[in-house]
């Protein structure tokens, strides 16, 4: 799975998106400190620890780069940025059960435009699986020479994934 970079400065129209979902009863927002316990707890559950350990990182910051998405109390799906890496989209997910009802899309374009208020350019979406989904909605390009992708490089865990060619999903599982 390659890095992408996408131009932050022509992303689609963030507030079209978020009032769709708005109207579908979903709120997508920036998250919150006190609630950093749930939505980690939520991300192990249904992702991998590497991504709890990203997600604390966006907690972190001031403000927030986790972005949340529910529906009353019922966390749907989450998305960061900068937390691996400055510039970095990632990691996001969304609840298998709401996949395809365009929060992963609303969720991606919040944390993109966040980037750009930030005074970033452009964008890199690090280690990106479904590469035709973020060419088709947000422009994307592969980065050439990104795969395996070097910001990830000697992380702990990830020596099959590199070394020994093992798929890339086969670190991403709870254990």
């Amino acid at each position: 799975m390659p890095d992408l970079l996408v131009k932050l400065y022509d992303l689609p129209e963030l507030e079209p998106v978020i009032a769709r979902q708005r109207a579908l009863g979903v709120t997508i927002r920036r998250g919150m400190a006190p609630e950093k316990h749930l939505a980690l707890d939520w991300i192990g559950r249904h992702f991998a620890d590497y991504w709890v350990s990203e997600a604390d990182v966006g907690f972190s910051a001031r403000p927030s780069t986790v972005f949340l998405a529910h529906r009353a109390d019922r966390m749907l799906g989450f998305a960061c940025y900068d937390t691996t890496h400055k510039n970095y989209f990632g990691p996001t997910g969304v609840d298998e059960v709401e996949r395809g009802r365009g929060i992963g899309t609303a969720l991606l374009l919040a944390a993109l435009h966040a980037m750009r208020e930030a005074g970033y350019m452009y964008g890199i979406i690090g280690w990106a699986g479904p590469v035709a989904y973020y060419e088709k909605t947000v422009g994307a390009s592969v980065i050439p020479n990104t795969e395996p992708p070097g910001g990830y490089r000697g992380m702990l865990g990830t020596h099959n994934v590199f070394a020994a060619g093992a798929p890339a999903e086969s670190f991403l599982e709870n254990h």
